[in-house]
């Protein structure tokens, strides 16, 4: 999907750098998924620490099976 934004040419020139990229528009890409991955990371952890989750099984039953 195509969108306009207005981002600080610095700060845009620095994130083509930062993602590797040579051209503005896959840098900003990689960025905003990189973003989103980390947001939903932490929401998937705050929801583990909060107990949100309930798994029954026990830490050896779940090395078993990671082998």
């Amino acid at each position: 999907m195509r969108i306009t934004v207005d981002i600080d040419e610095g700060i845009l020139s620095d994130l083509v750098v930062m993602m590797g990229e040579t051209k503005k528009s896959p840098a900003v890409a990689k960025a905003v998924t990189e973003f989103y991955k980390r947001a939903k990371a932490r929401e998937f952890g705050k929801k583990l620490r909060e107990g949100y989750f309930d798994y029954p099984t026990v830490n050896e039953e779940i090395e078993k099976y990671d082998k």
